[in-house]
């Protein structure tokens, strides 16, 4: 069971930079498909022969299988040993994507991608939850999504480089690092007594004790977060194709927004004395503006814009959405369901946008359909504003 950390009597063990660090890494490689969908639905395309409408199927079956993977986790994470849960996902994992190699067929790497996914679920819930237990989660997530950015340009760098059976040893290759480094990851969560010295010893302007039904609201907002991410990340690329847009040039600018992760990141930080609310208010209605406005066409100058203002505020959004959970669920239990509903939201997406593509209604009707999940997602945490400031707040220390 976690104690405090030696020297550190206000500390526990998820605190150590090993666990933070671990839990980081993981985390990055349990969201390797998400971050990289564009580059990796371009491949199927351009390296196997899929439609573009199989491509969005199963990517999105990838991600659905991350958000039962991460089911499976919440179920089991307060009770079960982590570790062990990690080897479960790995094994998973790379049973999923060794299988990929082999198999070549529509249906069959549907199935496998659901396989595959479900095991990243599993250990990426694990990693998260491990961010979610530290003093300060909102710092936690900050340096993993500070890693985000640079993951995520290198992805979108290497795979277009590999074939399709070297993407899939990529990924085997990461889910066996997690497995080597699974031991910095605390094996149990936090008793009673380190959940109260921990929470006596956290500055908070906001009382956070609350209901179980309002971080549930907060994971249904998450999921139509990541509806419109889902939508528009799986198909930028192809989209800005179709559109006349150069694979030089988009490949490019997928590589370079990537970093503006980093910006997101410090813009969070900068926005913190603004409390949880207001900064997501204006980044949700920013992020839905962002991918409407691909609806009147791609071109050079768009598609720079609207990505580069997306992944900036993709992070920052991410920021604000996990710490507000993790927040108000200290156990972990609604915290593991993050990769769930991120998951789940990157599942629906493609889906939506791969029917719309499928009836023949194109890309500017994607994109609209896209962003108007963030507007979504804003009405419910203007509701669960709405409802925490008519509480009285913490005093702070």
């Amino acid at each position: 069971m976690p104690t405090t950390t030696p020297g550190s009597p206000n500390k526990t063990v998820f605190d150590r930079w090993q666990s933070i660090s671990v839990a980081i890494f993981m985390a990055l490689v349990g969201y390797t498909v998400m971050v990289s969908v564009p580059v990796l639905s371009t491949a199927l395309v351009d390296k196997v022969g899929f439609s573009e409408e199989q491509v969005g199927r199963i990517w999105g079956a990838d991600l659905g299988g991350l958000s039962l993977g991460a089911v499976i986790s919440a179920m089991l994470v307060a009770r079960m040993n982590r570790r062990h849960l990690v080897f479960i996902g790995v094994i998973l994992s790379i049973v999923g994507n060794a299988l990929c190699m082999v198999f070549s067929d529509y249906e069959t790497i549907l199935a496998l991608r659901v396989i595959a996914g479900i095991g990243s679920g599993i250990f990426t819930a694990v990693a998260v939850v491990t961010l979610g237990g530290t003093t300060k989660p909102a710092t936690a997530y900050n340096l993993e999504l500070v890693g985000f950015a640079f993951s995520t340009a290198f992805e979108m760098h290497l795979l277009p480089q590999l074939s399709m059976n070297e993407i899939y040893l990529f990924f085997i290759a990461l889910s066996v690092s997690c497995a080597i480094l699974v031991f910095w990851i605390p094996a149990r969560p936090l008793s009673k007594d380190e959940l109260a010295i921990q929470e006596a010893n956290a500055h908070e302007a906001e009382n956070w004790h609350v209901p179980k039904i309002m971080p549930i609201i907060c994971l249904v907002a998450v999921c139509f977060t990541y509806i419109n991410i889902g939508g528009y990340f799986t198909y930028i690329e192809l989209a800005a194709l179709a559109d006349g847009v150069s694979s030089e040039w988009t490949g490019s600018v997928l590589t370079w927004s990537s970093f503006l992760g980093i910006v997101g990141c410090l813009i969070a930080y900068l926005c913190t004395r603004f409390g949880l609310f207001r900064p997501l208010f204006a980044s949700l209605v920013t992020m839905a503006v962002v991918v409407a406005m691909l609806s009147a066409g791609v071109n050079d100058v768009n598609l720079a814009l609207s990505l580069f203002a997306f992944m900036t505020l993709w992070t920052f959004v991410d920021v604000y959405q996990s710490a507000m959970v993790a927040h108000m669920d200290r156990s972990g239990s609604l915290v593991a369901l993050l990769p769930s509903v991120q998951g789940f939201g990157q599942f629906v997406g493609p889906n939506i946008a791969a029917s719309i593509l499928g009836a023949g209604m194109g890309y500017p009707i994607m994109f609209v359909v896209s962003g108007s999940m963030a507007l979504v997602a804003l009405i419910l945490y203007m509701g669960i504003s709405l409802y925490m400031h008519r509480r009285s707040p913490v005093t702070q220390e």
